[in-house]
């Protein structure tokens, strides 16, 4: 019988010979993947720092009560922050969260007049209201060729606007029971609006990163004039990009509705600045491209344990006003630096003495 034939590995089947031995990463491999992964990896280790220095700062703002207090704004903010982040991987900006927010706040408080049989059918008005204001923006940005900082500004005035229509300047109405048990409800102990938050963060990080879809979303948002010309419809993907994010506005309208019950008129006013913090916080670039909304949502977390230990430090709010300003102005400021251009100068022999 003939001699057995050894079965061949992978390597060997491609014909590239027998695999080699892991050779170690050289220096400029190892700079790649701390460059690629930096940018999303720093916001964790703050967020780690920062609930570790809180209690020294602030007694009691790592408490049980505490972290069950922050969790649901957090996650609320979180959610609306993964709007923000697929607006800004377009290299867009969205104004339009106030309006947006406020609007589905609105809604879900006055149409079912508490009434919890009707809630159904709100949610379904709302989304179909977010729908349409993301095909607002999204066709003024793409088929009229507005810069999406004028679009969405003027959407949002538009959205202000509808929301003191249909309230007539007031919400004398709370929110569904139901929809308030279930926002200010916990499973195993942990806040029903965290999880949901969890699960979108979750779900959109999966399609961004591991779909096609979501490979040709960034690669639109990092050049839209190679993706056109590859073939990708760039306007399509932009377009979904609004309406996703509307949507995403929308969900953390309805959530803040039932958490608090009884919603103010311009609920989402508080929620621009932190939304682009977070964003920024989480390393997604504001140029467009790459962009991960698990960090957006880790920036939201800190930001809200920030404020927490500012309020228990007995700061004014404007002190947290003043921070979120500064981080987004230096995340708007640090894209403008040259990183390549010094990088390259500190790596050219005998640049350091």
């Amino acid at each position: 019988m003939p001699a057995s034939t050894p079965t061949a590995g992978p390597a060997e089947t491609q014909g590239l010979g027998p695999t080699a031995p892991p050779q170690p990463l050289s220096l400029a491999a190892v700079r790649a993947r701390l460059r690629r992964g930096g940018s999303f990896g720093a916001i964790w280790v703050a967020t780690i720092v920062l609930f570790v220095i809180s209690p020294l700062i602030a007694g009691g703002s790592v408490s049980h009560s505490a972290i069950l207090s922050m969790l649901p704004f957090a996650a609320i903010l979180a959610i609306a922050g993964v709007g923000q982040t697929l607006v800004v991987q377009q290299g867009g900006l969205d104004l339009s969260v106030p309006g947006s927010i406020a609007l589905a706040a609105a809604l879900t408080t006055k149409l079912p007049g508490g009434d919890s049989g009707k809630l159904g059918t709100t949610l379904l008005i709302v989304a179909l209201a977010a729908i349409a204001t993301g095909l607002l923006v999204g066709l003024a940005v793409t088929r009229l060729g507005i810069t999406p900082l004028v679009a969405t500004l003027g959407v949002n005035a538009l959205l202000l606007g509808t929301v003191v229509q249909v309230t007539g300047g007031s919400i004398a109405s709370t929110a569904p029971s139901s929809l308030t048990s279930f926002a200010q409800g916990k499973t195993i102990g942990i806040p029903h609006t965290a999880l949901f938050a969890l699960v979108l963060v979750l779900v959109v990080a999966v399609l961004v990163r591991k779909s096609i879809w979501g490979r040709r979303f960034e690669a639109v948002g990092a050049n839209p004039r190679a993706s056109r010309a590859a073939g990708i419809d760039v306007a399509r993907y932009q377009l979904g990009a609004y309406i996703a994010a509307s949507l995403c506005y929308a969900a953390a309208g309805v959530l803040l509705a039932g958490f608090i019950s009884a919603p103010s008129l311009f609920s989402g006013d508080s929620y621009l600045l932190p939304t682009i913090a977070a964003v920024v916080l989480g390393g997604t670039s504001l140029a467009g491209g790459r962009g991960s909304v698990i960090a957006t949502a880790v920036g939201a977390l800190f930001l809200q344990q920030l404020e927490q230990v500012v309020l228990a430090m007995g700061a004014a709010n404007s002190v947290e006003l003043l921070i979120q300003g500064v981080i987004v102005a230096a995340g708007m400021g640090l894209r403008n630096v040259p990183w390549r251009r010094i990088a390259r100068r500190g790596a050219r022999p005998g640049a350091q003495h």
